[in-house]
């Protein structure tokens, strides 16, 4: 063994063999990992409640579950546990065309729309190219940039949206990729489609411009865009859209792209083989049949919606106006001092200092009682304060 060393000394020296593990890139390196929300088990442990009794409000999920529909479906593909799932995702695929109006060529399925935005990242973005995207972004965008160490282009938030024609100056020329997150997470911006329109009429038709819709579904008919029908317009246009938030599918993990088959063609180069198993496959299937379940969905967030901006009014709270399923609140204290003090009261929210917002919690609408928890939590925790 000694001697084998010995061999291949000049090696190991180089590269720490056998001392530390194998150097990551420079661009993983400085990546700072994702954050989600605060499991219920990992509160339980930490301040030894009942998990019954904890109420989470911190990863946008739909307070309904899924559709009864999903759950029959998911029954049906315990049979077939062994085998793989369809990789192309034709069934998923077709419904969609159907819903959507669109071929299914125009379409490309991901672990998540998280998924599809890394696959973009992937098929467009190097250490040479660019990527603009607005201040308080999703943090995927920054995120899928950073890991393929290409440059990032921050560009300041306008009322802590996207400042559309801002992102067009900030466009340079080595730019391939703009994303656009509407509604926005974690401030729970518009852009209204007018806008949007106007924007993607102006970027030239080499970058690829990413625009976002996970939050589409909870959107009022009148505010709704016509996105589907860009695509086939500008071949430049991607959009996503996911089964994790009104659909109720968050565990299973299935997003969608919507984009001209060119550029579908080359993201399934780079797609990982069966990235959406054959429980999500099934479980969207089902969804995308229930059209009551995401409209009782929607009037639930809707009524959530008034529970909050109502709390933040008696308290005298600024809060960011949403369009998504949660409402982000400013507190005239670092953030993370009122999460912690709802967490000893059994509630799970989001704390945003990891996005340069340290005053502001994002709270998810939950059903109506888990709402009323918060409420009575945040009025007891500012009174202490106070």
């Amino acid at each position: 063994m000694d001697l084998i060393l010995r061999q291949f000394k000049p090696w190991a020296t180089s590269f720490n063999f056998m001392t530390k593990s194998p150097p990551p890139l420079d661009c993983v390196r400085t990546i700072a990992p994702y954050q989600p929300g605060k499991p219920i088990d990992e509160l339980a442990r930490e301040f030894s409640l009942d998990p019954a009794a904890i109420v989470k409000l911190a990863s946008n999920e739909n307070p309904l579950g899924c559709s009864k529909s999903v759950i029959e479906a998911l029954g049906k593909q315990l049979q077939a546990v062994a085998r793989y799932p369809d990789g192309s995702g034709f069934e998923l695929k077709r419904q969609l065309s159907a819903k959507l109006g669109i071929p299914s060529d125009y379409l490309i399925l991901g672990n998540g729309s998280n998924d599809v935005l890394e696959i973009a990242s992937i098929a467009f973005l190097d250490r040479e190219r660019s990527a603009v995207y607005s201040e308080y972004c999703f943090v995927v965008n920054k995120l899928a940039t950073q890991s393929r160490a290409a440059q990032g282009v921050e560009v300041p938030a306008k009322n802590y949206g996207h400042d559309l024609a801002r992102m067009l100056d900030a466009i340079q020329e080595n730019t391939c990729v703009i994303f656009i997150s509407n509604p926005n997470n974690p401030t729970g911006t518009f852009l209204s489609p007018r806008d949007i329109l106007d924007f993607i009429e102006q970027v030239p038709e080499h970058i690829l411009i990413i625009l976002d819709e996970a939050y589409y579904e909870y959107l009022p008919s009148e505010l709704q865009s016509e996105s589907v029908s860009w695509v086939k317009r500008f071949p430049n246009l991607l959009v996503t859209r996911t089964f994790s938030k009104i659909y109720g599918l968050a565990s299973l993990r299935v997003g969608y792209g919507i984009t001209n088959p060119s550029v579908a063609e080359i993201l399934n180069r780079v797609r990982q083989p069966f990235n959406v198993n054959s429980y999500g496959l099934a479980a969207a299937s089902a969804a995308l049949l229930d059209d009551e379940f995401v409209r009782e969905s929607g009037r639930m967030n809707d009524l959530g919606m008034q529970q909050f901006v109502s709390l933040a009014e008696r308290l005298g709270l600024a809060f960011i106006p949403s369009r998504g399923n949660f409402l982000t609140f400013e507190f005239d204290q670092e953030g993370i001092e009122v999460y912690q003090r709802l967490l000893r009261r059994g509630v799970i929210v989001r704390p945003l200092a990891g996005y340069g917002l340290p005053n502001h919690l994002r709270v998810s609408i939950g059903s109506t009682e888990e709402n009323e928890r918060f409420c009575e939590a945040l009025e007891a925790v500012l009174s202490e304060k106070r």
